[in-house]
Formats: C-alpha cells, sequence, structure tokens
C-alpha cells in the first residue's frame, strides 16, 4: 500500500466550482479539459484510493464536448456547466454499471437516470464515473464494499467514512471537484469530516430520491460533497431550482465588513449578526475525543452553549436503530431469503439483526420522532443554528471496530453516526465543514498518523427553510 506522502492531491484539490466556471466562461479552459483533468487524476489516484467503482470516460468526453458547444453557442446553464462531478454508486445514472457497492447487482445496468441525476445532466454538469459506496450504504465506515474499501486521502490505512466515502475520498484527493452522496445517518456529513471537506445533507426529500436505491425510506437524504461550503450551496442550488441563501463571496463581503460599514480589521461576531448561534454540547449525544470537541467548539465561534434534555439523546439513537433496522429489513427481504451469500459477511449480521426488531418498537419510534421534533425545536426558539461536532473522532483506521473515546471503549460505528443520525430522524438541514486538524491516535498495531495530521469537522444545523444560515455562518467562519 503506499504510504501517506505518496497520495498527490489532483487538479482539483484548492480549486473551487465558482472559480472553475469563471475560467469556463473567461476563455482560460475548456469543459474537455476539465474533463481530461479528472479522468486522469482518477487513472493515477484511485488506485490507491479506490474511490471510484465506474469510470465513464467515453460519456465525460462527449458531455464536456456538448457543454463547450453550448457556451460557444450562447447557452450557459449555471455554475455546474461544465463541471466534472461524481456519483454515488447507489444513485441510477443511465447507461451505467450501478452496483449498490453489492454482489447482488454485479453488472446490473439502469435504464433510467435518477431525479437527481436528471437535474445534473440538465445543469450541465459532467458525470465521470459512479463513487464507491459501503454495500447498499449499510454502514458509516465505508470500508465493506464488493469492490473493496475506500480509503481516505489523508491516510490510505484510514477509513474514508461512509458510505458515501468514495464521493468524499474523490473530492478530498482533488479528482474531482464536485460529487453526489446518500446520507441515512449521517453518510454525507461522516466521510467528508474525515476526509476534511464539506458536505450537505439538506432537509428531508428537498433533493428527490426518485431512482436512489432505499436503505431506510423515511431517513434517507441525496446530499452533495464539496472542497468548501459554497460548492455545496451552488449545487444544491441547481440540484433544488431554490434560493439556498445570499451568494457566499457577498456574505463574506459582509463579515468582513466591507458592506458593513466597518473598519477592514473588525469581524462581525456570529452572536453579534443577524445569525444567532449556539453550541450544542455533544456529551448528551454521546462520549468524544476532547481534541475533537475542542478543535470544533473553537471553530464554531459560538459564545452561547445548550443543552438536550436529559434523556433526549439516547432516545434519538434509539428511534434512529429502530427506524433504520426496521425499513432496512424491508428493503432487502426477499434478498434475504434468496441469496444471503451474496451480501457482505458484517452488512449480512446486521441485516439479519435488523429482521429480529419487532413491527411495535417500530410503531413506537415514530411516535417518539414525532415527540422529540417537538422537543428539540425548542432549543431553535432562541438560536437560529445549532453547531457541533460531525463526529466525535479523527478516521479510524479501515477495519477498527472499537476504540477508547475520553477512556471509554466505544463502537466505532456508533461513535461515527452519534452526532449526525439525530438530523436524520428530525429532517433536519445539517452542514459539515472542516474545523482543522489534530493528530490521530494510534492503532492497536501502531502509529499510523499522517503527518500534517487528520480532519475535525464542524456541524451546523438549522431548521427546515433556514438553510441559508448554514451557508452564512459558514461563510462567517471561513471569513473571520
Amino acid at each position: 500500500m503506499p504510504s501517506p506522502q505518496s497520495i498527490k492531491s489532483g487538479p482539483f484539490a484548492g480549486r473551487t466550482v465558482a472559480a472553475l466556471g469563471q475560467d469556463l466562461r473567461e476563455g482560460r479552459t475548456t469543459a474537455t479539459e476539465l474533463a481530461r483533468l479528472a479522468l486522469d487524476a482518477v487513472a493515477g489516484l484511485d488506485p490507491a484510493l479506490n474511490a471510484f467503482v465506474t469510470v465513464d470516460a467515453a460519456g465525460a468526453l462527449e458531455a464536456a464536448r456538448r457543454a463547450d458547444g453550448e457556451l460557444a453557442g450562447g447557452t450557459d446553464r449555471g455554475p455546474l456547466h461544465g463541471i466534472p462531478v461524481g456519483v454515488k454508486d447507489l444513485i441510477m445514472v443511465a447507461g451505467l454499471t450501478t452496483t449498490m457497492g453489492s454482489r447482488h447487482f454485479s453488472g446490473h445496468v439502469p435504464d433510467q437516470d435518477a431525479a437527481c441525476v436528471t437535474r445534473l445532466r440538465q445543469a450541465g454538469a459532467v458525470i465521470v464515473g459512479m463513487t464507491t459506496t459501503h454495500e447498499f450504504a449499510y454502514g458509516p465506515t465505508g470500508d465493506r464494499s464488493a469492490t473493496g474499501p475506500s480509503r481516505n486521502p489523508r491516510d490510505p490505512a484510514r477509513m474514508s467514512g461512509g458510505s458515501s466515502g468514495g464521493s468524499a475520498a474523490a473530492v478530498a484527493a482533488g479528482m474531482v471537484p464536485l460529487a453526489l452522496g446518500t446520507d441515512t445517518g449521517g453518510s454525507v456529513r461522516i466521510p467528508s469530516a474525515l476526509c476534511g471537506i464539506a458536505g450537505f445533507k439538506p432537509a428531508y426529500d428537498a433533493i428527490p430520491s426518485d431512482g436512489v436505491f432505499p436503505l431506510s425510506r423515511t431517513l434517507d437524504h441525496v446530499g452533495v460533497l464539496a472542497g468548501d461550503a459554497r460548492d455545496c450551496l451552488l449545487a444544491y442550488r441547481a440540484l433544488t431550482g431554490q434560493d439556498a441563501g445570499p451568494d457566499m463571496g457577498q456574505v463574506a463581503g459582509q463579515v468582513a465588513g466591507q458592506d458593513a460599514g466597518l473598519g477592514s480589521g473588525q469581524n462581525v461576531g456570529l452572536n453579534a449578526g443577524r445569525v444567532r448561534v449556539a453550541w450544542l454540547d455533544p456529551a448528551g449525544l454521546f462520549p468524544g475525543d476532547p481534541r475533537v470537541v475542542r478543535a470544533a467548539r473553537a471553530a464554531s465561534g459560538a459564545e452561547e452553549e445548550v443543552r438536550l434534555p436529559a434523556g433526549a439523546g439516547g432516545e434519538l439513537r434509539e428511534t434512529y436503530t429502530t427506524i433504520q433496522s426496521c425499513e432496512a429489513a424491508a428493503v432487502h427481504a426477499d434478498r434475504l431469503a434468496d441469496a444471503p451469500e451474496l451480501f457482505d459477511a458484517e452488512v449480512l449480521d446486521r441485516l439479519r439483526a435488523a429482521e429480529e426488531v419487532p413491527g411495535w418498537r417500530y410503531v413506537r419510534a415514530m411516535a417518539a420522532r414525532e415527540r422529540l421534533a417537538r422537543t428539540v425545536g425548542e432549543l431553535f426558539g432562541r438560536h437560529d443554528v445549532l453547531a457541533l461536532p460531525a463526529v466525535p473522532m479523527t478516521a479510524p483506521p479501515i477495519g477498527q471496530r472499537e476504540a477508547v473515546l475520553d477512556g471509554e471503549k466505544i463502537a466505532v460505528r456508533a461513535a461515527l453516526l452519534a452526532y449526525t443520525s439525530p438530523w436524520n430522524v428530525l429532517g433536519l438541514p445539517a452542514l459539515t465543514v472542516p474545523a482543522g486538524l489534530v493528530d490521530g491516535p494510534d492503532s492497536p498495531n501502531g502509529p499510523m498518523d499522517s503527518p500534517s495530521g487528520l480532519p475535525v469537522g464542524l456541524q451546523l444545523v438549522c431548521r427546515p427553510g433556514q438553510e441559508r444560515l448554514l451557508f452564512e455562518v459558514a461563510a462567517r467562519l471561513t471569513h473571520s
């Protein structure tokens, strides 16, 4: 395996969709050149990272040439026009092998695009290929797929996170500037945080899930992964046709005082501006690595702190697990009966356990969901945005299933889901942005740290319809 030092950044590392679009429109590059850069980067970097399952070189170049022709003829489809994009191997793309990360669907080629892919094409995006997913998206670790684990570009011996791990690795490594993922309990935000990029899970059903293979129908969300929050915003707008908020450049200018009548050396504090941000104490959800929690809190800029009511964290976790288990078992009932041997062993064990959850628990969980929505909703009475870590730990080594956090032995899967899954239960928009680097703990087999440290993610949560506030806060944090 290549050492961490040998994983080089691809051509899109540090380059935003907005800047690439400007280069396209001002003639400094073409969509065809961008597509070739992406394809060359995948060829060079993917053997070490396993971010892509299927690469569509011919289709990408054809779409890129079409995008160039349209721009030359005066047709501009918007900020994604001519931009290379990866699509999670769970989202149907007509004519491309889409396997759900499973031997059950080896060789499966859909004949129709998912609704979100149709919108990508309408926006002029260039689909490069399909990115690795944890089998059937049933796992936050990203290391159980028929084609092997996706790997973290910061250290390929560590997890990318999951289940949208290939999308996160592809963006973090600079193979593409943007990717689609799905998020049932954190599957966009977890790998984004572990790989050091931005990930956005909108409100429930904000981006249509038609044509996306389900895991848990009432928890599944389609989301976007990009190098920064601004690019997530551009993609969200393109995929929804909604105005998610002010342009990030405009917001950044306001924060720096350029539009607020402040001196150039002054910054607007988050709680002094229009957006009221509170730190949500993560201890009410799950233990956390103190270094990760400190880094995320420092990045948040929040001055006030709120806590979940006693017992709410545990109830949210139990509600999530029950709903997901019952719905996942229903999705896979026929495959479990007819060909269980085609599942990954760990995924099969989880589905067998899910089959044992009684129906009455599902009914109670759905009722608890409504009650918890009211309870947590009260936290937004005095605050617009809640801030907390995206995950309580740095990226674990691939295959690790137990760890120690703050002196307590924990299950890695439960830890990775702990800070993200509540917002799937409640259907709330949540954005993860990079919050710095910390040294990672040693693995049981010895030190495995990336020389530059491992990423920490900050998660921002709001009510549906208030998505613009998340991006406004992200812009302020970036330019503070």
